[in-house]
């Protein structure tokens, strides 16, 4: 008996497909990077001459010449760029010009330049490059520099007046002496105070120097053993005898200060034995 055929197989449906979504930038705002800033600060400036010269024009040279050269040396190009101040070009060097140039002038008047903060060009060129400024005739007039540098002198002066203030008469004589010479020895003790007092206020790094350092004070002793006839001095400068037996003290070094060597004497064992006796006579 013959077998019933059986139906054929239906195809496999086929599998969906399932695509990844397709990313639309359409609505999407692409913010482009931004530029790092430049660290140069836009602000007007004002550029001075130095040593209080304060002539009225004072014409500051604008390109490179024979005679006045305009040239800076870049330490990461590692060569001389040639320097000219143009009116209608972004940088200050030959090298990054292009075009024809205008040349612009540079002219003080009263000493001061104010240049707005349009004129980075020349503003970049007075504060950075220029060799007047590097040589230090011209400088830009920062407040706040100037006045940190003013509350470092007025707290130099106030230290040096307190020292002065609270210091005794032999020292004071000593400080003055290195100011004034002999002629301390004739002043009373206020006008030593006095003029301590001024000295301290008008040269106060001096004034702390002279009083930090202890030979002064020794120069002094020797000075005033001199002057009150304990020791004597001779007449070149190369020995120091007793005045009363002539006998030799000690022999300046050659090319050696007579008081400098004296007050290194004062500090050996034999010197400070020396120190003890003319101390008690003075």
């Amino acid at each position: 008996m013959a077998q019933a055929k059986k139906p054929a197989a239906k195809p496999a449906a086929p599998k969906a497909v399932v695509e990844a979504p397709v990313a639309s930038f359409d609505n999407i705002e692409v913010t482009p990077p931004v530029p790092k800033k430049s660290q140069w600060e836009y602000k007007d400036r004002l550029y001075e001459l130095t040593n209080n010269t304060t002539p009225l024009v004072f014409r500051v040279p604008t390109m490179h010449t024979s005679g006045k050269p305009l040239l800076y040396f870049d330490k990461e190009l590692g060569y001389q760029r040639e320097i000219k101040y143009a009116t209608n070009q972004r940088s200050c060097f030959v090298d990054e010009q292009s075009g024809s140039a205008t040349l612009g002038r540079i002219v003080f008047r009263d000493g001061q330049l104010m240049v707005p903060k349009e004129d980075v060009v020349l503003q970049q060129l007075l504060s950075l490059y220029h060799p007047y400024t590097l040589d230090g005739r011209i400088k830009e007039y920062k407040p706040e520099v100037e006045a940190e540098e003013e509350v470092d002198m007025i707290e130099i002066e106030l230290e040096a007046m307190n020292a002065a203030k609270s210091m005794d008469i032999d020292e004071a004589e000593a400080i003055l002496r290195v100011e004034l010479g002999s002629r301390v020895s004739e002043m009373s003790s206020k006008e030593l105070k006095r003029d301590l007092l001024v000295f301290a206020r008008r040269n106060p790094y001096l004034f702390l120097e002279l009083a930090n350092d202890e030979n002064v004070h020794l120069r002094n002793i020797g000075i005033k053993a001199v002057e009150a006839n304990i020791i004597k001095l001779s007449p070149d400068n190369r020995t120091f005898t007793y005045a009363n037996t002539d006998r030799k003290l000690m022999t300046v070094p050659f090319d050696e200060h007579p008081y400098s060597a004296l007050a290194a004497y004062f500090k050996t064992d034999e010197g400070m034995e020396v120190l003890n006796v003319i101390e008690k006579r003075l």
